[in-house]
């Protein structure tokens, strides 16, 4: 009884800061939202019994990545209108209302609906949720981690290569500024 309240409490919270996060103006006011987002996923997590899940979702995406949006918030020093909401709010409900009753509708139909994952919850219960995300991870799904992890390590040397070319452009007229020098009288030809 108790976990279905927290489940309604947790949907509609995630519901309504999601429709915040796209329907308000001040870009500051929505890294808030979506902050209350992830923080309510997580709790999606800790009703599902996996608390490892939950803690990387507040420490990895509500922790680092939603601080990095609001520093590039911050940086870019956005200015933002008085008004809260958009103007063609009321357009914009009537098409999410719309695409969440198709969603509703194919819920309702999925050929998968009440279908439970491969591993027994008892198996679970017994090794411990971390340990059992491990043994999944590192046995069944290696190749597709190796995968991601040569993925991440290409991102990492082209960000490498793009920040060394752009500082390496800085150095390289005389002055090391990038604007173009007039040229001197001698170099003149006449």
């Amino acid at each position: 009884m108790i976990q279905t309240l927290f489940f309604y409490y947790f949907a509609a919270a995630t519901i309504v800061s999601g429709a915040l996060v796209v329907a308000l103006r001040n870009p500051v006011q929505c890294g808030l939202a979506l902050l209350s987002v992830l923080a309510h996923m997580a709790g999606f997590f800790i009703l599902l019994n996996a608390e490892f899940i939950a803690a990387i979702q507040v420490i990895v995406y509500a922790g680092a990545i939603l601080i990095l949006y609001l520093f590039v918030i911050m940086l870019l020093n956005l200015k933002s209108e008085e008004r809260i909401l958009h103007p063609r709010w009321p357009l914009a409900l009537f098409f999410i209302a719309i695409a969440a009753g198709e969603l509703a509708l194919l819920l309702l139909v999925s050929p998968f609906a009440g279908k439970f994952g491969l591993t027994d919850p008892d198996v679970i219960a017994s090794v411990g949720d971390s340990q059992a995300i491990g043994l999944k991870l590192f046995s069944d799904y290696l190749l597709q981690f190796e995968i991601i992890g040569v993925f991440l390590l290409g991102a990492v040397i082209g960000a490498i290569v793009l920040a060394k070319s752009s500082s390496s452009n800085v150095g390289s007229q005389p002055g090391g500024s990038l604007a173009p020098h007039a040229p001197s009288a001698t170099q003149r030809t006449p």
